[in-house]
């Protein structure tokens, strides 16, 4: 695991939109792993910006988000279906039928989440999968208690959680639908790269724990300690709680695979 940590939410998203254009540009074909929230809509308007301005072509790559909530239609303006939509995929030349999210709507959902997991390995599995960070230190919807080895799946969502995306429900957490189908841990650390993003100092104290602490389950994105490729992009907000600064610090500023980044 590396961290790379820059002054502010728009230099950190503005790295994780360029790793993810290398990423591109050197396999027009990439299968890429997304998120949703408020912390990926910069990296998504950097993306957009990049096709538009620099012609960064997504016409051959495939998508597959980490998630999507039980029982709202595609169409209801919170899904995620429609938050992609609206931040990236109606922004760039990415094909329709390249673009994939689980059914939240499907009527046998422990089939979806197969069909799914079948589908992302029809794709070749996952290059890159983004990834933010939640409250409680969950990857996906992977809730604290979450098996490091689960598969996409069904699952539950915690009060915290609700109260973290009741934004886009108008402020009311009991709108926030009570589930989700979620990649799982393992299907996450399947991909064969993570790039995390997290920003923010209500984020500094899970950050800590998620890359320094103990792996464990009640801390899902500690599971990506074992990941052998994955890049954790902070701010120094987000930061404030780590113990190894002045070596993510050197570690970005001397190695060669970061010169073009800097």
């Amino acid at each position: 695991m590396e961290v790379i940590i820059l002054p502010d939410p728009p230099q950190a998203a503005r790295l994780a939109a360029r790793i993810i254009e290398k990423e591109l540009r050197a396999k027009p074909a990439l299968v890429l792993g997304l998120a949703t929230g408020r912390t990926m809509e910069r990296v998504y308007a950097c993306l957009a910006a990049l096709h538009r301005e620099q012609g960064l072509d997504f016409s051959r790559c495939a998508t597959f988000n980490l998630d999507e909530y039980i029982g709202i239609p595609a169409e209801h303006p919170a899904s995620y279906r429609s938050y992609m939509d609206r931040h990236l995929f109606r922004q760039v030349n990415l094909a329709a039928a390249s673009t994939h999210l689980p059914d939240g709507m499907a009527p046998d959902l422990g089939a979806e989440s197969r069909r799914y997991e079948a589908m992302i390995q029809e794709a070749g599995g996952i290059d890159l999968q983004l990834l933010g960070l939640g409250s409680d230190g969950h990857i996906g919807f992977n809730e604290p208690l979450s098996a490091l080895l689960s598969r996409t799946r069904e699952k539950a969502l915690t009060p915290a959680t609700r109260q973290q995306n009741a934004p886009m429900f108008g402020g009311d957490p009991a709108r926030v639908p009570a589930r989700a189908i979620t990649m799982g841990v393992g299907t996450i650390l399947d991909s064969r790269r993570c790039l995390l993003l997290a920003t923010g100092a209500e984020k500094a104290a899970i950050l800590a724990k998620a890359v320094e602490g103990p792996i464990t389950a009640m801390v899902t994105a500690s599971a990506l300690q074992l990941h052998p490729k994955c890049q954790v992009v902070v701010d120094e907000a987000a930061a404030a709680g780590l113990q190894g600064i002045d070596y993510y610090r050197w570690i970005f500023n001397n190695e060669p695979e970061w010169a073009d980044f800097r």
